[in-house]
């Protein structure tokens, strides 16, 4: 079935199935194999019917792909269980376990800028993304933020950039890391598919992990010491971004004011925090590792102004959705985490009614329950796997608010607007994934989204 020298494409979504298009055209014989239907799988990979191409489609598609020997290398698709039995096997074969992105990192004919982290990525890279054009650098943005780079491969400028969000499933396997990398923070996420928080960190490393110390660099937090310690003496040279106080490189708040500090020269006043349009101190966060890592790359401090002056945010991100008899509606279902929730309930004017619970990543939500408690949420609703575990942590925290079970995700819209008062927020910020309910968290926002308007 397969011969020496075959590829492997295990999985065949959004971010693996640019790799079919890839190997075909140089020559190399291609088995997908992913869990689907075969005749699903033909049909969407119709166009390249009569090249040297196997599809093994279905439930045991892991134990027919494992069978045949002469398989050279495996891509595996970034949301797997990377110690499966079958991939344990193709291992103890001598099969490469890699992925799509660890191609792209070593093709790429433009400088990679990565971002990662367990919260903020998909602002920071729109961010840089944004600072780098406007500041005329040639600049491509993809990744985790639903768009594979690899089929730019032949278009990209070697003196641009290609700034890629980076998740930990993109990142467990590659060998190769950005010659610039962000990493904003680091807190327990996606334990289900990881396994424990260690495994979790050490797949956030990979991001510096290979850099050149000399070339290349990372930008990290100052004041995290979740990051510090996971990033050991790794990667390239360091600058660091702070809310709180100045740093020897890097960018910080001061006096009111965002500064870029190059190393050993003076620092320069890049403009004021209150012209920041996004909201929350989670966001400045974001500007300011956004900033560093702009202006590392080229950018001019005058696009980090005019940026960061108007950019208004990535939808299903703090996204105002509509007022509603004197309520408002806020979309944030990108809050797939407690430690997100958080965050939103910061940058959240009360009383809040929220709106949360779904797929269970395995995450511990006592700390959220003490931030419920303490912040001004009246009254919250609970939805999917996680509810009873969220209801737990908020007895335990002896949260005053009132706390309602509801059946799916349109009764819980329902119910928060019933238990709202006009002046009153309903925060959709779940600190849960949505695989329970939804495809994704686009989709659970965009079902937000249209029951607040059939309202």
């Amino acid at each position: 079935m397969t011969q020496a020298g075959s590829v492997a494409i295990i999985g065949c979504g959004v971010n693996n199935r640019p790799l079919v298009p890839y190997f075909l055209s140089r020559g190399r014989r291609v088995v997908v194999a992913d869990r689907r239907p075969p005749g699903v799988l033909e049909a969407e990979l119709a166009a390249w019917r009569g090249k040297d191409l196997t599809i093994l489609g279905g439930a045991d598609y892991l134990d027919r792909l494992v069978e045949p020997r002469g398989l050279q290398t495996a891509y595996v698709t970034p949301g797997m269980i990377k110690h499966l039995p079958q991939l344990r096997q193709m291992a103890a074969q001598g099969v490469t376990l890699t992925c799509e992105t660890d191609l792209f990192l070593s093709q790429s004919p433009a400088a990679v800028l990565g971002v990662t982290g367990s919260a903020g990525k998909t602002t920071t890279t729109t961010l840089i993304g944004e600072i780098l054009r406007r500041s005329g650098i040639a600049t491509v943005v993809g990744g985790n933020i639903g768009r594979s780079l690899l089929p730019e491969l032949d278009r990209l400028s070697p003196s641009g950039w290609a700034v890629t969000e980076l998740s930990s499933f993109q990142l467990d396997l590659v060998r190769h890391s950005p010659r610039g990398a962000v990493w904003l923070n680091l807190s327990p996420n996606h334990l289900d598919i990881h396994g424990t928080y260690a495994a979790y960190a050490a797949a956030k490393r990979h991001i510096l992990e290979f850099q050149d110390v000399v070339q290349d660099w990372v930008v990290m937090p100052a004041d995290s010491q979740a990051v510090s310690d996971a990033a050991g003496g790794f990667g390239g040279r360091r600058y660091l971004f702070s809310l709180d106080h100045p740093v020897s490189a890097g960018a910080y708040v001061a006096s009111g004011k965002i500064w870029w500090q190059p190393a050993e020269a003076t620092p320069v006043a890049i403009m004021g925090v209150d012209d920041v349009r996004l909201p929350g101190r989670h966001n400045l966060h974001n500007v300011l590792a956004a900033t560093a890592a702009s202006l590392l790359a080229g950018a001019e401090s005058g696009a980090v102004a005019a940026v960061a002056r108007t950019f208004a945010g990535v939808p299903h991100r703090l996204e105002r959705v509509a007022e509603v008899e004197g309520v408002t509606f806020i979309n944030d279902s990108i809050a797939t985490a407690p430690d997100r929730t958080s965050a939103a309930l910061d940058a959240t004017a009360g009383p809040i009614v929220l709106i949360a619970g779904g797929y269970d990543k395995h995450l511990d939500y006592a700390e959220l329950g003490r931030k419920i408690a303490a912040a001004p949420v009246r009254a919250v609703v609970l939805v999917g796997q996680t509810a009873e575990k969220i209801a737990r942590a908020l007895r335990e925290a002896e949260a005053r608010c009132s706390v309602t079970l509801a059946g799916d995700f349109d009764q819980a819209v329902e119910l928060a607007y019933r238990a709202a008062r006009p002046g009153d927020t309903v925060l959709l910020s779940p600190a849960a994934a949505s695989y329970d309910m939804f495809t994704n968290f686009e989709e659970r926002g965009r079902r937000f989204q249209e029951i607040v308007g059939r309202l």
